[in-house]
């Protein structure tokens, strides 16, 4: 296909009748394409950069953005901002914090929309409660997203008996989903931290990377044990017939 253009005779004709618009025009229509071009490929190449942006850069370089690619990075940053504020929503705890009775209501019945909340009724001076604290500490630490709270427990439940304790209420938005009372029920000083999870992992509040329950392992343990002492007293017995 013949270049429009060119210097031919051919082409001069066609200019001349019209066909072909003059040179200048040419060149001022394909000068324009070129800065279209060039245009879209730095806007392409600011939308590229934006959304690698964090939202301190994106307010640092807005005055770079013209309007079409003010409305982009707007709703960008609002993405971003909607991203930051749901990471912020379920790290927002992330250790055990001690109530009273009169908070109650506002940490656990008003605690908010689909928010957990682990709390243990304790006293002073009862080492299965000091050792619960101890490993509710670092669960709060591991999942940052559930509130644990603890409080002494006649300031939540006057009157509210020794021998219940520990106690621990699990709930979500203000109704109760597990409860655990009195020291039967957590299996004494024994009690490990990836068993008090595995317990608590049961109500729904946390999401545990243990594969199985750590107590069904020492049960398993103590009944492999007995059965080992039973074989051997039966093997005894049989030699002294």
């Amino acid at each position: 296909m013949q270049n429009p253009n060119e210097d031919t005779e051919w082409n001069d004709i066609l200019r001349k009748k019209g066909i072909l618009p003059p040179k200048e025009k040419l060149k001022e229509q394909e000068q324009a394409k070129e800065e279209e071009e060039l245009r879209i490929l730095q806007q392409q190449s600011i939308v590229k950069t934006y959304e690698d942006m964090t939202l301190e850069e994106l307010e640092d370089n807005e005055d770079e953005f013209n309007e079409e690619d003010e409305r982009a990075v707007e709703m960008y940053r609002q993405q971003r901002l909607a991203e930051w504020k749901a990471t912020q929503m379920k790290n927002k705890f992330g250790e055990l914090l001690e109530i009273s009775g009169l908070d109650y209501v506002q940490e656990v019945t008003k605690a908010g929309k689909d928010i957990w909340v682990i709390l243990h009724l304790y006293k002073q001076g009862i080492p299965l409660c000091a050792l619960i604290n101890q490993h509710l500490s670092g669960l709060a630490k591991k999942f940052p997203d559930v509130k644990f709270i603890k409080a002494i427990s006649t300031t939540c439940i006057p009157n509210y008996p020794d021998r219940n304790l520990p106690t621990i209420f699990i709930y979500l938005e203000g109704d109760i989903k597990a409860q655990f009372i009195g020291p039967l029920v957590f299996g004494g000083m024994n009690l490990t931290r990836d068993e008090l999870e595995w317990k608590i992992s049961e109500s729904g509040a946390i999401k545990t990377d243990l594969e199985e329950n750590p107590r069904k392992q020492i049960q398993d343990q103590l009944m492999s044990s007995v059965k080992s002492s039973f074989s051997t007293k039966k093997d005894s017995d049989s030699e002294e017939d």
